[in-house]
């Protein structure tokens, strides 16, 4: 069995897509796998540590404002789509997946022309518009939120919930190893800062100027910045002075940060919604604000109207994130109510699932 899985350009449609492939092969290890990406984006790297083959094409996306970057785009499209038709024909796929990202256009609809049954997994509360555009092709669409009727067929709708890597199902076995690796002390109160794969301006902005305040508290800091603002965020935890400040550009072992985690602030893109309702942390969720369609307000909005989680706007980040975090670090039967109702939310089964989706489409 042959299997195309397309998309990527953050983490929330890369670890969904490992976690469809680990499934897949948990099933069958016979199933043969290839990655299709975008080059140049973060799957390129990501999906060979995970063990899998991924081949890049020069697909990009178009700007929303004005830009000569956007002439290029209807040429790369063309040069993708040609390139997507000769991976199909070549690998033979009986199946082809899209998780969202740029690359999943040109792959799904090649496929879809060729009459090779596809599954559209769709990670947000809104839909993305290539999904959209895509739903016409697809045989089954794989959603983590009810109502997506809205823009989807309702007949090819299954309600999946987000794949999740199967390690951070497993974290609340992982706390001394957390506390190991990041040097923490066991005594104390952490909050994980997680702004996503490729970090969060505002976030980061925020903690910084709030570090002194976490550590006169006695409180733990693991800090995920992303690689841009890595080396300011050493130098404003070296003016600190403090070893309760743990910077790192990119945590790997997400299973071991959640593990130690009293409370996690984060941005509410799907994946990282999905992870915390697995693990079950009181969550603060800041949603970026120009993600399409206000998707991640919506994401937010989903778990904030059932107090599983607190919110704070982008906008009102630099003021209130780090007051909200020692609030709510200090208020354990708050913190009781979050993760019990975030719990609830959690679909452990996922990838499982949109494996077994797939499969029959196969059939």
């Amino acid at each position: 069995m042959k299997i195309i899985i397309s998309g990527g350009g953050t983490g929330g449609h890369i670890y969904p897509a490992i976690a469809i492939a680990n499934e897949l092969k948990a099933i069958d290890p016979a199933t043969e796998i290839l990655f299709v990406g975008a080059e140049g984006k973060m799957e390129m790297e990501k999906v060979p540590r995970a063990g899998y083959t991924i081949v890049g094409l020069p697909v990009v996306g178009i700007k929303r404002e004005l830009t000569l970057a956007n002439l290029s785009f209807p040429l790369k499209l063309g040069r993708s789509l040609l390139r997507a038709r000769q991976i199909v024909r070549d690998f033979k796929p009986v199946a082809v997946v899209g998780v969202g990202g740029y690359a999943s256009g040109p792959l799904l609809l090649a496929a879809s022309l060729k009459g090779i049954p596809t599954l559209i997994q769709e990670q947000n509360s809104y839909a993305g518009v290539t999904n959209k555009v895509l739903a016409r092709w697809a045989k089954r669409i794989c959603v983590a939120y009810p109502g997506m009727d809205a823009f989807f067929p309702a007949e090819k709708i299954k309600l999946t919930g987000n794949p999740v890597r199967s390690d951070i199902q497993l974290a609340d076995q992982q706390i001394e190893a957390g506390q190991k690796l990041f040097d923490l002390e066991a005594d104390r109160l952490t909050v994980l800062i997680i702004g996503g794969s490729q970090g969060a301006r505002t976030i980061n902005e925020s903690i910084e100027s709030g570090l002194q305040r976490f550590v006169d508290a006695g409180i733990q800091v693991i800090w995920q910045t992303g690689p841009a603002f890595i080396e300011r965020a050493r130098k404003a935890v070296a003016n600190i002075g403090s070893p309760l400040i743990k910077a790192y550009d990119f945590i790997y072992d997400m299973d071991k940060a959640y593990a130690v985690a009293n409370v996690v602030v984060s941005r509410a893109g799907a994946l990282s919604v999905s992870e915390l309702c697995l693990v079950g942390r009181p969550a603060i969720l800041v949603p970026f604000p120009a993600a399409a369609e206000d998707h991640q307000t919506k994401n937010a909005m989903s778990l904030v109207e059932r107090n599983a989680a607190l919110l704070v706007t982008d906008r009102n980040a630099r003021e209130d994130l780090v007051t909200y975090a020692l609030n709510l670090l200090n208020n354990p039967v708050q913190q009781k109510q979050l993760s019990t109702e975030i719990k609830t939310l959690a679909k452990p089964n996922a990838a499982r699932d949109i494996a077994q989706e797939v499969i029959k489409l196969t059939k």
